[in-house]
């Protein structure tokens, strides 16, 4: 389990890049022919989902795991974030995690919503929390570690089912 300090400064990393994202340089000129997107409200629910998900960064993968002290799968990751972060119950595997929420198209993905892959030749076979800027953090069994990827990586890009919300 990562030491106190060592979260404690991920947790300030991450606030950081929040907080650096906010800004606008206000000089980069908008072409004409691009269309403004309106902006995707924050969820103070997601946001709090994000932060308990940063600070499992590295606990290690057990195929069923339920919590970090045993060990966690994809499922089980999301279920204990979940529940610990906003007390909200989400539970089964990855496909009946992906049978609650509300469906959120891609350029909609808010921190929090959860992002679902065909990784075993099965739909919603995985399952991790999207943290902004096209990453979200999951509980693979390669590498053995929960861990941060890019939604654009090959793998996970060609495997991408679908996203959905719990929160409003």
């Amino acid at each position: 389990m990562k030491s106190m300090p060592a979260l404690s400064s991920l947790l300030v990393l991450f606030a950081a890049l929040l907080l650096a994202a906010c800004g606008t340089s206000g000089s980069r000129p908008v072409a004409s022919s691009t269309k403004a997107q309106a902006p995707v409200a924050i969820s103070a629910s997601g946001n709090e989902v994000v932060l308990y998900a940063l600070g499992l960064i590295d606990t290690g993968y057990r195929f069923g795991g339920k919590n970090p002290e045993a060990g966690l799968d994809c499922s089980g990751m999301v279920s204990y974030i979940y529940a610990r972060a906003v007390g909200l119950k989400v539970g089964g595997s990855a496909a009946d995690i992906a049978r609650g929420g509300r469906p959120v198209e891609r350029a909609a993905l808010r921190p929090g919503d959860l992002v679902f892959f065909n990784t075993r030749n099965r739909s919603f076979s995985h399952v991790g929390i999207y943290l902004g800027d096209a990453r979200f953090v999951h509980a693979p069994s390669s590498n053995g570690r929960v861990r941060i990827d890019a939604l654009d990586d090959r793998y996970y890009a060609q495997r991408f089912e679908a996203a959905r919300s719990y929160f409003d």
